[in-house]
């Protein structure tokens, strides 16, 4: 998966499928190549100089402050315990930890050599090996080995949160050949995306976590060793995390950091609450900000550093692939796991209305679980993606062949009887009929219509009231409550709860991924991004066949397939995507003049002004 998981095998052959290929037990000898492309070939060359969206002439210095939400008690972002302070990067290259290779942001799905110099990769894909560059060394000065990259895939696989597990799940075994040389050899052959996605692991010093005392499954506040461009100068939990540039970082000339990492230092600040960091951030207690609420934007930045030009304020259309963000239904809860039931419930939220009063209609309605990008299925199944679906006909929704899925709509006048009449027709279809307290009950298995909205957010609450009164208004007792960050996340992690806000972040190219979003294996695994808690044979062999895709062009019909299908399972009421960034800096910060169109790259690809 790009920045931004599964069928086991036994269960594809019980489904009929059969593998095109198994792993090389010896593997071939390959030409080992600078970077690698999901499909097609990469767009910089062996010779490139910079990305395209960097300024190779910034100038380092300065500091950079930004400002975070909630708190934070660990510096370890690869486990289930604790919450990870700010700019620890889960996975990948980031400020702290390097990984093999580094994604380009002008691209689908293509991988350039951070700490690998080259990768080898067979035709098939059964395998992948790295080969280290030699003057790749960690913080102490310690060199980067085989055995590092191996420990690290041992331990995420281990005792790192079950993203891990599921991400890596086909990968057979990690071994080092020699002291820079190491192979991943694969279960079997064809998962496009494996290769690559293995290339993206943060890899970390087995040296530094195996000395005494030291737990990787426990958190803690002992800044850890790392090889990227910082270090972490101070932690204080829940309070603040300072970055300092390593003066010995061995990666500073790489063409692939080539203008970006430009900041002495990089500071997060925490706010427990969000008006209060809006205000901190016009006092200059911080440089930049991305705008999440609509409202703020378009009411609150009459600062006067903001009408004197002190703050840049823009408005940045982009490409970046929305993802979908809703009310999850948690459908291991008998409220939830009638599929009618959640069907009529969408029909309570008026969208039109609450965008209106709330985001000043600045929000465009989601329908898609790929919500700006040509992975959203559209109109009617047909060519490749309609045969896809027919293997299925039977095990799916009938409206899955006849209709273009839409989220109920109204005309935003806030009179949302229509939609309402029909919630009810669906409920008492369904067995749900009005008690003599006004709260709906199921004739049959006694089941009441209720349940409570959570959210760690308190800015969810204006779109949730309106929601819930809606609901009160068929039958169905709601409420909402906020609780703090860390409890939130413990409550996720354990599936307590019956509805809350969530999204899943997509790519331009899906793949493994999706296993911990939507696999049946995931459905029960704690820690797992399977929050809905599905468990559908059909969705896990879509998975496995968008995992498998050869081509582009496979990719985007199996994905238009999913997407359909999680459609009309009414997993979650879809809310809204906004295809741009909001974002506000003030004048002593400079931006290169093209941003990515996947990210806005302010910590990597920004820099200070020089003083005048």
């Amino acid at each position: 998966m790009p920045r931004h998981m599964i069928i086991y095998v036994a269960l594809l052959l019980a489904a009929g499928w059969t593998l095109t290929a198994t792993a090389q037990t010896a593997p071939q000898t390959v030409t080992p190549q600078p970077a690698i492309a999901m499909h097609g070939t990469p767009k910089y060359g062996p010779d490139f100089t910079h990305f395209d969206y960097t300024n190779p002439a910034a100038p380092k210095g300065g500091t950079l402050r930004l400002s975070a939400e909630g708190t934070f008690d660990s510096l370890n972002p690869f486990i289930v315990k604790g919450s990870p302070a700010a700019g620890l990067s889960f996975l990948g290259t980031g400020l702290l930890y390097e990984s093999l290779m580094d994604q380009s942001n002008d691209e689908p799905f293509s991988m350039y050599g951070v700490l690998a110099e080259t990768i080898e990769l067979p035709e098939d894909r059964s395998w992948v090996a790295f080969n280290l560059r030699p003057e790749a060394h960690w913080a102490d000065g310690e060199p980067i080995t085989a055995a590092d990259v191996v420990w690290t895939f041992n331990i995420m696989t281990e005792k790192g949160t079950p993203f891990f597990k599921a991400y890596y799940n086909d990968v057979e075994k990690a071994e080092a050949t020699s002291e820079r040389r190491i192979l991943f050899t694969f279960k079997h052959a064809g998962n496009t995306e494996l290769p690559l996605i293995v290339s993206q692991m943060s890899v970390l010093p087995m040296h530094y976590w195996q000395k005494p005392g030291r737990d990787f499954a426990t958190t803690s506040l002992e800044p850890p060793l790392g090889s990227g461009p910082y270090k972490i100068a101070s932690a204080a939990a829940g309070r603040s995390i300072e970055y300092v540039r390593d003066p010995n970082w061995w990666g500073a000339k790489l063409p692939i950091n080539s203008g970006r990492w430009n900041f002495d230092r990089v500071v997060y600040d925490y706010y427990r609450d969000s008006d209060v960091a809006l205000e901190a951030f016009f006092a200059g207690e911080y440089d930049a900000r991305q705008e999440s609420v609509a409202k703020l934007w378009a009411t609150a930045y009459d600062a006067p550093a903001v009408k004197d030009g002190r703050i840049i304020k823009a408005e940045i259309e982009n490409q970046r692939p929305q993802g979908i963000q809703g009310f999850l239904y948690n459908i291991r809860r008998p409220v939830f796991k009638d599929r009618a039931v959640r069907e009529a419930l969408a029909y309570a939220l008026d969208f039109e209305w609450s965008n209106k009063q709330f985001a000043f209609g600045s929000y465009k309605r989601s329908r898609s679980y790929f919500s700006n990008s040509d992975l959203e299925a559209k109109g009617l199944p047909s060519g490749r993606e309609l045969e896809i679906l027919e293997k299925f006909r039977g095990r799916l929704p009938a409206e899955v062949f006849t209709k273009e899925y839409a989220p109920p709509s109204t005309d935003g006048s806030g009179n949302n009887r229509t939609n309402l009449r029909k919630a009810v027709e669906l409920l008492e279809a369904a067995g749900y009929k009005m008690g003599s307290d006004g709260v709906r009950k199921n004739e049959k298995t006694g089941q009441r219509l209720e349940f409570e909205i959570i959210d760690a957010n308190p800015a969810f609450e204006r779109w949730a009231l309106p929601f819930i009164k809606n609901l009160e208004r068929i039958g169905v007792k709601a409420s909402f409550r906020v609780v703090d960050a860390a409890q939130y996340q413990n409550r996720m992690n354990d599936f307590d709860y019956d509805m809350t806000t969530g999204s899943f972040g997509e790519s331009e190219s899906p793949g493994n991924e999706q296993r911990d979003y939507w696999g049946s294996d995931k459905a029960d695994a704690q820690g797992s991004r399977n929050y809905i808690g599905i468990k559908d044979p059909v969705i896990d062999e879509l998975i496995e066949m968008i995992v498998q895709a050869k081509t582009r062009e496979e990719l985007v019909a199996c994905t238009h397939a999913l997407d359909r299908v999680l459609q009309w399972g009414y997993y979650m009421i879809p809310q809204w995507h906004h295809s741009a960034w909001r974002l506000a800096w003030w004048n002593k910060l400079e931006k290169p003049e093209k941003l990515s169109p996947i990210s806005p790259g302010i910590v990597d690809t920004w820099w200070a002004k020089t003083k005048q």
